[in-house]
């Protein structure tokens, strides 16, 4: 595997399972009834450890032990090596001076936030530079869990005249799917206290986190323990806009889902000059249905999501499709064939679609750009988003090409490409070089094959 450097952790949010006290004890309200595997939910109880110790016991016996083979010894070589290609991620956008990288290995065992400058990362030997040591956190303090594991950061987004200089960063206890978070600040690469107004979220839950502004957070969670603010699947129903400097229990309510939902969020974010805020509903693991508001960056950082009275819109879109946004255009990929309201096209499933957003709350379709429209033989991998362009990456008669489309003036254009963007027998993938895929143009570009 090569990796290309040319011009130059989401999200969707980490879900994390709530801490019962005990296997005997009755899962949080809103847990599905009748299920006999339920309390194996306390995933590091002694009762739910046994059990699973005996099941590894079982197998182990059937199959052998898999550390023993060659190769359990040729994968975890490959996990350990030092020429592993690090994926590195630059922060604070065109003006950032540091790529970022969580990097495991036999002396890293839970990992290690990095960080080290492009023109050392292109060379042989990088200097990188630890900026959060997992292995070397005090231990959790909740649960029998010994270790941290590792999930993710959420970065700051203050806009175009702010700087990301603060991070969320999620630890689980022990590797479970509970969550906690606490505030960092890049800058001094030190936690932001909760003495200092520091945002922190101690106990494991299920929860999701993200800055709406540089002092509010949009946070979903098990607010009160009790199991009433989450969904029969178990995670999330109800989104608070918790402010800097306030304890968690007075964050207000802004959005609920349904009770039946699989799990609901709110979300806010700058795109290229515009702030778009969106709520969510994830009816099943692949429907959906979406609210959309169009911020004011001056009306956001001036009032919480709750005082903002812009009303939201739904999006009227099928419930199998996703929505995105670039810029002041949405982008909307079917999974079923539509013909959307008075519109003589119908477009098949797997098409990606981009209209104004101005004519997406009004249900009007007449100037959707179909982007991309699939074949027998052709069909949309992946795609990737960079200040103006939107890059995808298709399979047409299994081989990979790649199409470029520049949005410019609320417009977007093709571009003609000269010769083979990918050779016979190889695979790209392309990806932003910040985090934040608005920042500029750049991009890594990996190659196999």
């Amino acid at each position: 595997s090569k990796l290309r450097c040319r011009g130059i952790e989401s999200s969707p949010a980490i879900l994390a399972m709530t801490d019962n006290s005990s296997a005997s004890e009755t899962c949080a309200a809103g847990a599905t009834s009748g299920d006999p595997h339920r309390w194996l939910e306390d995933v590091l109880g002694d009762k739910q450890l046994e059990w699973v110790k005996a099941r590894n016991a079982d197998c182990i016996g059937a199959l052998g032990e898999p550390k023993e083979t060659q190769l359990y010894s040729r994968i975890l070589a490959i996990l350990d090596s030092k020429e592993k290609i690090p994926q590195a991620f630059r922060i604070g956008g065109k003006d950032g001076q540091y790529l970022y990288n969580f990097w495991q290995d036999d002396q890293h065992v839970q990992g290690i936030w990095r960080k080290c400058t492009l023109q050392s990362y292109k060379t042989p030997t990088p200097e990188w530079s630890i900026v959060i040591d997992v292995d070397a956190l005090p231990p959790p303090t909740v649960g029998t869990a010994k270790t941290w594991v590792w999930h993710g950061s959420r970065l700051l987004d203050d806009g175009p005249r702010g700087v990301t200089d603060r991070a969320l960063i999620m630890l689980s206890p022990g590797g479970s799917d509970a969550d906690t978070m606490r505030e960092f600040d890049l800058v001094n690469e030190a936690w932001v206290e909760c003495e200092s107004g520091g945002f922190a979220m101690p106990v494991p839950a299920k929860s999701q986190v993200a800055f709406r502004t540089r002092d509010e957070l949009l946070v979903g969670s098990d607010f009160g323990g009790d199991g009433s603010c989450l969904t029969d699947s178990g995670y999330s129903r109800v989104v608070r806009s918790w402010k800097r400097g306030t304890p968690i229990e007075e964050a207000v309510t802004v959005f609920e889902g349904e009770q039946t939902d699989v799990v609901a969020s709110q979300y806010a974010y700058h795109d290229r000059g515009f702030v778009h805020e969106i709520q969510l509903r994830n009816i099943t693991f692949y429907t959906s249905a979406y609210k959309y508001r169009r911020l004011d960056n001056d009306k956001l950082h001036s009032m919480t999501a709750n005082e903002d009275a812009t009303p939201f819109v739904h999006v009227p879109i099928p419930e199998d499709a996703e929505f995105e946004t670039f810029a002041d255009s949405a982008l909307i990929q079917l999974r079923s064939d539509w013909q959307p309201p008075e519109c003589s096209k119908v477009f098949l499933a797997g098409s990606l679609l981009a209209t104004p957003l101005d004519d997406v709350v009004k249900d009007a379709w007449m100037n959707t750009t179909l982007l991309f429209e699939p074949t027998a033989t052709r069909s949309l991998e992946s795609k990737t988003e960079t200040k103006d362009y939107l890059i995808m990456t298709v399979l047409e008669d299994v081989r990979t090409t790649l199409t470029f489309w520049k949005y410019t003036d609320s417009s977007w254009e093709l571009q003609e490409v000269s010769g083979d963007t990918v050779a016979v027998g190889e695979s790209v993938r392309v990806q932003s070089l910040d985090r934040a895929s608005d920042a500029d143009n750049a991009v890594w570009l990996w190659r196999d094959g």
